[in-house]
């Protein structure tokens, strides 16, 4: 009999001590009615940035008039998945000899999350996360990959202002997907699923990402 198919959540919890950008909207939650008071139901108001947690970033975050994130076709978030482990450092860039040595002489799958291991914590935000070199994308274009995730808070430093790479995803037509926890997930091949939110006109939204063993 074979195993049954193993699911990894790679999301991390959404609640008022997740991490944002410095600046950016962190999550808050208003309790309008609650049964603990004696209410008949319990009802709540989310406040938050779309750029929460595990999330895609929509071409028109670093693109104007790029498309938004409803226009996104959704079989990019949903398909066969690749995890590479990566070491890139504090501050340091992955590159794609690093993402080659990780293949091992493999082909990438059109989807590929890179587990640099430099933002541990989704609660406390530091800044000297590794980033992606921007060369990085158009090689992995060229391979056929659609999507690229990082378990980091952007593809670009913290600092940036030009984002370099993210500039390189909207030229190559790769989707971004960041803020993952992979800390736990064993490198190798999986079914991403990564559906976003149907928010029209937003420059992101939060997903529930999850990775299924074949």
């Amino acid at each position: 009999m074979a195993e049954p198919r193993r699911l990894f959540d790679i999301s991390p919890p959404l609640g008022p001590g997740l991490a944002v950008f410095p600046g950016d909207t962190p999550l808050s939650r208003e309790v309008m009615l609650d049964t603990a008071r004696g209410d008949a139901i319990t009802l709540s108001t989310l406040r938050a940035t779309v750029h929460l947690g595990a999330h895609v970033d929509a071409p028109s975050h670093y693109g104007p008039g790029a498309p938004t994130v409803d226009r996104l076709p959704l079989e990019i978030f949903l398909g066969a998945c690749q995890v590479l482990r990566v070491t890139a450092g504090r501050n340091g860039r992955v590159r794609a000899d690093d993402v080659e040595r990780a293949l091992d002489g493999h082909p990438p799958a059109p989807r590929v999350l890179l587990a640099t291991g430099s933002f541990p914590d989704p609660g406390v935000f530091t800044p000297d996360f590794a980033a992606l070199d921007p060369g990085l994308i158009p090689w992995l274009s060229a391979r056929g990959v659609r999507l690229v995730g990082v378990d980091t808070p952007s593809v670009d430093p913290a600092d940036s202002r030009d984002l370099p790479a993210h500039a390189a995803c909207l030229a190559a037509g790769v989707s971004i997907l960041e803020g993952l926890v992979l800390d736990g997930v064993p490198a190798g091949g999986y079914e991403l699923i990564a559906l976003p939110l149907r928010l029209e006109g937003f420059d992101a939204s939060p997903v529930r990402a999850v990775l299924r063993t074949p």
